[in-house]
C-alpha cells in the first residue's frame, strides 16, 4: 500500500542516499516497492589527493541503480563540508592526543546534516540510508533508535548524535534484515550492485591505515615506548598516531623471555611516550568511571537502572550505570575499561540506543 501524507493524497517523497553499494541500493528498491516516491542521491565528499579517486565509479554504480529502478537521480556536492567537519576535525583531534570517530561526525554533519537539510528544502518528506539500524515510533509520537537486526552489521553506534528532529525524518529500510537477506533481495530485484563487495575503511576516505593517512597531515616524531613501570622497551613514530588497545605499529627493542603481544594502554602527547602492557585491560590504566562531554540523549537514562555501553564499534557492550553530578555526566562500568579521550561512548537499554557522548 502506498504511503501518503495526511494533508495530501500524494505519495510521501523520500530522498535515498545511494552510495553505489548493495545496502543503499536495496534500501531504495524496498522503499519503491512500499509505495514511496523515491529519488536517488549520490553524496560527493572530499577524498585525499594522494589516494586513488573512486567516487566516479561509485556514482556510476549509483546511477545504474537509479536507472534500473526508474527513479530520478541527483549528485549533492558536500566536499567542503566534509573536509571541514570530518577530516579537519579528525586531524585536529589526533594532534591533541585524542582519538576521534570520523564516521560519527560524517553522520551528524553530512548525512543527517547537510544532506537532510538540502533534501527537505527540495521537497522531500524523508531521507533514507542503507544503515543497519531501526527507528520505532514510541509513546508521545517520539521516535526511538534501535539496533539493526543483524548484530554483526548493526550501525547504531555511529548514530548516537541523532535527535528527534532527524529521526522523525529518517528511514532505515534494511535495518530489519540480516546482510545475507539484503544480498538475496538485491538479486531478487535484479540490482546491478547485487554482487558488489562491501566497501571497507574510514567512512568515505577508503581503505587506508589511519597512521598512513595521518602522516600526510601530522609530522612523525619518534619517541619511547615504555612498560607500565616506565622502563623504555621500544620506539614509536609519534604518540598521536596510536590508539588505546592497539597492538601493532611500534617497535619493541627490549625483548622478554615470553613473546606475548603488547597493547597500548596509555599515551602522553606532551612527553611523546606510548605505554604498553601484555594485557588489554591493565590495572591502574583501565577506568571504571568515565566522564562525558557533548552529551546527546534521544531518551534520557535513569541513574538507578543498569545499561550497557560501547566505547568502540566492535566492542562487546559492557554493563554500566549512570552518575549525574551537577552538570557532569559519568558512566560507571561494572568492570574497568580501556578508553581514550575523544572516543564516542554510546549507551544502550536493551536494543534501544539512548544516545551517548564524547569521552573527556
Amino acid at each position: 500500500m502506498a504511503v501518503k501524507n495526511k494533508n495530501t493524497k500524494k505519495k510521501a517523497k523520500v530522498f535515498v542516499g545511494l552510495s553505489g553499494g548493495v545496502d543503499s541500493s536495496v534500501a531504495a528498491a524496498l522503499l519503491q516497492k512500499q509505495g514511496f516516491d523515491v529519488t536517488g542521491v549520490f553524496i560527493k565528499v572530499w577524498q585525499p589527493p594522494f589516494l586513488p579517486c573512486t567516487w566516479r565509479e561509485e556514482r556510476r554504480d549509483a546511477m545504474r541503480v537509479a536507472a534500473h529502478l526508474g527513479i530520478p537521480f541527483y549528485t549533492f556536492d558536500f566536499e567542503k563540508e566534509y573536509k571541514k567537519e570530518v577530516v579537519d576535525y579528525m586531524v585536529g583531534e589526533y594532534k591533541e592526543g585524542r582519538v576521534p570517530n570520523p564516521d560519527v561526525m560524517c553522520n551528524k554533519n553530512i548525512k543527517f546534516g547537510a544532506f537532510l537539510d538540502k533534501a527537505l528544502a527540495m521537497g522531500a518528506d524523508f531521507i533514507a540510508m542503507g544503515h543497519y539500524a531501526r527507528i520505532k515510533q514510541v509513546a508521545g509520537g517520539k521516535h526511538a533508535l534501535l539496533k539493526g537486526i543483524d548484530e554483526d552489521k548493526d550501525q547504531s553506534y555511529f548514530l548516537w548524535t541523532l535527535t528527534e528532529e532527524e529521526l522523525c525524518r529518517t528511514l532505515f529500510p534494511i535495518g530489519a534484515y540480516e546482510k545475507k537477506d539484503v544480498r538475496a533481495l538485491a538479486k531478487k530485484f535484479g540490482l546491478p550492485t547485487a554482487q558488489k563487495k562491501d566497501s571497507q575503511g574510514l567512512c568515505f576516505i577508503g581503505k587506508v591505515e589511519m597512521k598512513d593517512f595521518l602522516k600526510h597531515y601530522i609530522d612523525e616524531k619518534p619517541g619511547d615506548v615504555v612498560d607500565t613501570k616506565g622502563v623504555v622497551i621500544g620506539r614509536h613514530e609519534g604518540s598521536w598516531f596510536y590508539t588505546i588497545g592497539q597492538r601493532h605499529g611500534f617497535h619493541i627493542t627490549k625483548k622478554s623471555t615470553h613473546e606475548l603481544p603488547y597493547y597500548v594502554v596509555e599515551k602522553n602527547v606532551q612527553a611523546n611516550t606510548v605505554t604498553v602492557a601484555h594485557q588489554q585491560i591493565e590495572e591502574g590504566f583501565a577506568k571504571k568511571e568515565v566522564a562525558l562531554k557533548e552529551v546527546n540523549w534521544n531518551e534520557a537514562p535513569k541513574k538507578e537502572k543498569h545499561f550497557t555501553a560501547k566505547t568502540r564499534y566492535r566492542q562487546t557492550a559492557q554493563k554500566c550505570k549512570m552518575l549525574f553530578l551537577g552538570n557532569e555526566t559519568q558512566v560507571v562500568f561494572d568492570v574497568p575499561q580501556n578508553v581514550a579521550a575523544g572516543q564516542s561512548l554510546v549507551l544502550y537499554d536493551g536494543e534501544q540506543c539512548l544516545g551517548g557522548g564524547i569521552i573527556g
